[in-house]
């Protein structure tokens, strides 16, 4: 009798799995949650050629997602079709990177009916028919009354696969989710009108709307992250229109004044798609990294258009990651293009911070209000002393028609008094200005220093010995690639055989340096982001000290030319409307401000 060796197991048995079951693992990667299955079938509309696209969902889209559009429909007879795993009418297989649609793997539809119960209506031509898949399991076509387009209505998302509904989060979370979704794909498509609806409890009201905009291009986009983002950002926002071998970045950018806590108004779009991408999310970073710190995030949307040849969009099956053939030309654009876009927008500092400034003005009494006629009078010797006081404490600049007035004209307008031997303020025809001139001038100190820097260059300092640093031959060819970019930074490095690297100079600026740490932060932020701006951060930072320390100082009393001269030199200075920090430099009230905030209106 042969004994069976326990250490052999049995090969396994290769079997070919049902197309239910292989509906259902791609509905795992294709439909994550509620919010997934809206942008699905969303996007068909928009690639459906639709004007007006309503969704309507209930219990956070878990009990229904009902998507309605007046797109072009499907016909009768490619309604079963539709429900086949990749058969879609956006591509025909034969480029797979030429895709100008959403929509191109033609797994959504199969895969929403392999989870929940799913019905499609539609309308092309004369007819209207309708079909119904549950489970996997489809039913015959029947005829259906429809004016025009498309209604696909899923109802009780992942009952075929019930684990899934554990790891779906509150109803509230799901909502908030899908309107995501709708206000990305809104901002991506202002000519559309997009209406989100919510009949949870058998109730039925508008959650998020947005009617199709009007005009060219930069008016649409522009009145349409203005219903999206609100108000305050299309007032405080600055367009974009950049090009560079074959890329085209547009789109709206906040002024530095109006950031956010946390990165959670960052839209990013490739050809429309919106796209979470950290290459693009680094550029933007990088754009404002001059003028916001580090706890402060930029407000944005961006589009950057190009060859759908020159960017891979089959990376993920959600379709949510891009590849571009070359990311630093993207990076670069994106970069140059914020860049430009801030120091067109000058000294202007946001609205917001004169809507901050009326909100502290606002009076808080704490004792009961004491009229005029219960005063106590007021004498000769208490009047000298109230005048001898404000004129310890500010230093008036009395205006003259010959040299003063024409200023009001100007931006920043004409000085009128310094105040607490640090605040200029300034009358403009408008209304008043009122400036920090200690962060007004450690701006236009910087910005000196680093056009001097730019002009010059980096002074270096050689090394006694250079510093042979030992890496991978990969990271090493990584560095000499940017070796000029270094070098024009102060930094030198030489090829030092397989993979070192010698390190020959330094920048000066930095003093004692650790070149051996400087380089792993060059190459971590390398690997991580395509590009390196942490070595000209460093050297920003050291002139951001530089320049602190060469300002006028809080305390110093300023001549009328002085601060005349200084409010002229922040009209004419990039980036003058907020100091090193992100802080602005400056608050305007208009004369409708002040006259409210004495009840003058």
């Amino acid at each position: 009798m042969t004994v069976a060796d326990p250490q052999i197991k049995p090969a396994p048995v290769i079997r070919q799995l049902d197309d239910a079951a292989i509906n259902r693992i791609a509905a795992g990667e294709v439909v994550e949650r509620p919010a997934s299955a809206v942008k699905e079938l969303v996007e068909n509309s928009i690639d459906a050629g639709a004007t007006r696209i309503e969704v309507a969902i209930a219990d956070g889209g878990k009990t229904l997602i009902r998507v309605t559009d007046d797109g072009c429909g499907i016909a009768p007879a490619d309604l079963p079709l539709a429900l086949s795993r990749h058969a879609t009418s956006k591509i025909d297989g034969s480029d797979l990177l030429n895709i100008h649609s959403f929509g191109f793997r033609g797994e959504a539809l199969p895969s929403l009916g392999a989870v929940g119960r799913l019905t499609i209506t539609s309308r092309a031509g004369e007819e209207a028919a309708t079909i119904t898949v549950a489970g996997g399991q489809p039913n015959a076509v029947k005829p259906a009354a429809l004016n025009s387009g498309t209604v696909v209505e899923l109802r009780d998302l992942f009952y075929a696969t019930p684990a899934r509904l554990k790891f779906l989060r509150s109803d509230r979370a799901e909502n908030q989710a899908i309107t995501d979704v709708i206000k990305r794909l809104a901002m991506a498509e202002p000519f559309v009108t997009f209406i989100l609806r919510d009949t949870s409890g058998g109730d039925q009201r508008t959650t998020f709307r947005a009617d199709a905009q009007t005009g060219d291009l930069f008016d649409a986009l522009h009145g349409r992250l203005r219903a999206v983002l609100g108000r305050e950002f299309a007032d405080n926002a600055v367009a974009l229109d950049a090009e560079r071998d074959g890329l085209h970045l547009t789109g709206y950018a906040a002024l530095p004044t109006y950031s956010r806590g946390a990165a959670i108004a960052q839209f990013l779009f490739v050809n429309g798609r919106p796209v979470r991408d950290k290459m693009l999310l680094g550029a933007l970073r990088a754009g404002y990294m001059d003028v916001l710190s580090r706890d402060r995030h930029p407000v944005a949307a961006l589009f950057i258009d190009c060859d759908p040849t020159l960017v891979d969009v089959n990376v993920h099956p959600a379709k949510s990651e891009v590849r571009f053939r070359d990311p630093g030309t993207v990076r670069g654009l994106i970069v140059s293009g914020l860049r430009h876009m801030l120091a067109v927008a000058g000294h202007r500092a946001s609205s917001t911070v004169a809507n901050a400034t009326l909100g502290a003005m606002q009076p808080q009494p704490t004792e009961p209000r004491v009229y005029q006629m219960d005063r106590p009078k007021f004498t000769a010797q208490s009047m000298t002393f109230q005048s001898g006081f404000a004129e310890h404490r500010s230093a008036r600049v009395e205006p003259t028609p010959e040299d003063t007035t024409p200023d009001e004209a100007l931006p920043l307008g004409a000085a009128r008094a310094q105040l607490h031997e640090n605040y200029i303020l300034a009358q403009t025809t408008t209304g008043m200005i009122l400036v920090d001139a200690h962060a007004a001038h450690e701006r236009l100190v910087y910005e000196k220093l680093k056009t001097q820097m730019a002009t010059n260059g980096v002074a270096a300092q050689a090394l006694l010995i250079p510093e042979i640093i030992d890496l991978t031959e990969a990271e090493a060819a990584h560095l000499i690639a940017i070796a000029p970019d270094l070098a024009r930074l102060g930094l030198t490095i030489e090829p030092f055989g397989g993979g070192a690297i010698a390190v020959r100079e330094t920048p000066a600026l930095l003093g004692e340096v650790n070149a051996t740490a400087l380089i792993r932060d060059i190459l971590d932020e390398l690997t991580d982001q395509g590009d390196s701006k942490l070595l000209e951060a460093k050297l920003n930072a050291i002139l951001s000290r530089v320049a602190c320390h060469g300002s006028v100082r809080t305390g110093r009393r300023m001549s009328a030319p002085e601060m005349n001269a200084l409010l002229r030199e922040m009209e004419a200075t990039p980036n003058s409307g907020q100091c090193n920090h992100g802080r602005p430099t400056y608050v305007e009230l208009k004369m409708t401000d002040i006259e409210r905030l004495f009840g003058r209106t």
